[in-house]
């Protein structure tokens, strides 16, 4: 059996991943229902899946002495805590994060390699080039998209569709969280 992978990511309206402007976490629009349903994703037994530069973005970002209040959020906190595997041939174990180990080579076919021996689900959050790769390998399972109610025109950075094969998508979940977050779930499959 192999394991489904799901591409995990926060965005805006406009299509960006983060910002170079004053805008808080999650663009100051989490609410309660969004951590909680975030916290229900990541008690599920699952591994992460992420590339080099967003481990270390993450390393940075979220060591909860870096003073991000985000980095407290129980889900940041169990995400940190579950079995990673980070696709890298630049870092070197042990890595800083608790449970997380490197897997050296091609993105894609470490990926290939995890989805056959995976007795869990893997998710990534983030990791925007890896995964656009992934997807075009078709390896990608679900495209599980949080849509802030942000525009970032200016600010904007991190495109996340940004250089991507084209996609047909499958809507196969939907949820409004705190009455303005979009949560949206596709099975995307490779257009032409």
């Amino acid at each position: 059996m192999t394991a489904t992978y799901t591409f995990d990511v926060f965005t805006t309206l406009d299509g960006f991943g983060s910002t170079s402007g004053d805008w808080p976490g999650y663009w100051g629009k989490q609410g309660p229902e969004l951590l909680e349903h975030r916290l229900a994703l990541f008690s599920e037994d699952q591994r992460i899946v992420f590339g080099t530069t967003t481990y270390r973005e993450f390393t940075a970002l979220l060591d909860p002495d870096a003073g991000l209040p985000e980095a407290l959020d129980p889900w940041v906190v169990r995400m940190r805590n579950l079995p990673m595997t980070v696709v890298s041939n630049t870092l070197e174990e042990p890595l800083a994060w608790p449970n997380a180990t490197v897997a050296r080579g091609d993105a894609v076919d470490a990926v290939a390699r995890l989805k056959k021996e995976s007795e869990v689900p893997l998710r990534s959050h983030g990791s925007l080039s890896m995964n656009r790769a992934l997807m075009a390998a078709g390896l990608v399972d679900r495209v599980q998209v949080t849509l802030f109610p942000a525009i970032t025109g200016r600010t904007g950075q991190a495109p996340i569709f940004e250089g991507a094969a084209d996609f047909d998508l499958e809507l196969v979940e939907q949820r409004t969280l705190d009455g303005r977050t979009q949560e949206l779930v596709y099975r995307p499959t490779l257009h032409g």
